[in-house]
């Protein structure tokens, strides 16, 4: 594997990443994919060094597979919960911050159901003078990082196991689908998939995808790979994948969908709706999955057509990668 330096402290967004991050995070976690199929899953990289889960917002497969990358690279874990912790007394969250600096933790994972949150950390811990690296775990309708950069992994494996990297998707046509407005997952997708190359089409309701959105994301830098659509059918034609996302009821603070029967009847994935696609168009969801809504729970289980399984393994590959950057500094040999 190549030498790269790694100069960034933090990640909290995808939107500064450069092709070479890119790279050496996709082609660090097929290496450290490698060393989860063998009989010792552990290497001793981030030895003696503290990773703090902090997530004040439920999570199951990001919370976990984070602290099962920080086990696999041999660090020590502390997992907060907010539900049980004294945040319920009062305590402020710079405050809970400090309390795990203070217990010696080296890097701080944070999910915060307000955007904004990990940044004002990160930049508390600069202001301290302290070498804590901050990294989002998703903030609000803000970004994720980390699922971005594991469905792009996911992605350019399935093309080059061997060496994922981001030119691999270089004219592709991928479909993202659902609850745009309120996703995080989607934001961090469309910074990383349109640096790849990659034709991306939204497609969602008018109340989830309004024109405010659609304006903003015109705006940005090769929009000229960036498509949004109203109706479904547009963005299925010829795509070669098709990410489809939860309807994020839990943010939602009116009435946007008439019915999820609706919903599912227009924008919901099927094996019929499938057939606008290219002959191996590959599915993709971040989870949870509300089955039968977003996408047909038979083609959810179908290996033939979903990747949603393989997301979650490529999550804690990927995850090692991001740990051992802002734990070590640099890319070298594992």
């Amino acid at each position: 594997m190549p030498t790269t330096t790694w100069n960034r402290h933090h990640i909290l967004s995808l939107a500064d990443f450069t092709s070479a991050e890119y790279n050496a995070v996709l082609q660090t976690a097929a290496s450290f994919q490698e060393v989860l199929s063998r009989r010792t899953k552990k290497v001793p990289t981030l030895q003696g060094q503290v990773v703090a889960n902090l997530f004040f917002e439920p999570s199951t497969r990001t919370r976990s597979s984070f602290e099962i990358a920080a086990k696999r690279l041999s660090a020590d874990t502390l997992n907060f919960a907010a539900a049980t912790s004294s945040m319920t007394k009062g305590e402020t969250i710079l405050d809970t911050a400090k309390t795990y600096l203070a217990m010696g933790t080296d890097i701080m994972v944070i999910r915060h159901k307000d955007a904004g949150v990990p940044q004002a950390i990160a930049q508390e811990m600069d202001r301290l003078g302290v070498k804590v690296s901050v990294l989002n775990a998703g903030d609000g309708q803000h970004e994720h990082p980390s699922q971005g950069l594991l469905d792009l992994f996911t992605i350019s494996s399935l093309i080059d196991s061997a060496q994922p990297r981001i030119e691999l998707l270089a004219g592709k046509k991928i479909a993202i689908v659902g609850d745009i407005l309120h996703s995080r997952v989607a934001r961090s997708n469309i910074w990383s998939l349109i640096a790849s190359g990659a034709e991306v089409h939204l497609a969602a309701p008018p109340t989830l995808l309004p024109k405010f959105f659609a304006e903003y994301l015109g705006a940005t830098e090769n929009s000229q790979r960036l498509f949004t659509h109203w109706q479904l059918e547009p963005a299925l034609e010829n795509a070669d994948f098709v990410m489809t996302l939860r309807l994020q009821k839990e943010r939602m603070t009116a009435h946007l969908l008439p019915s999820l029967r609706e919903y599912h009847q227009l924008f919901g994935i099927t094996r019929t709706k499938l057939k606008l696609c290219k002959p191996n168009v590959k599915v993709l969801h971040p989870g949870p999955v509300n089955r039968g809504v977003e996408i047909s729970s038979d083609l959810m289980d179908d290996p033939e057509f979903s990747l949603i399984q393989s997301q979650v393994t490529s999550g804690v590959a990927v995850r090692m990668a991001l740990l051992y950057f802002i734990g070590s500094g640099k890319v070298s040999g594992i």
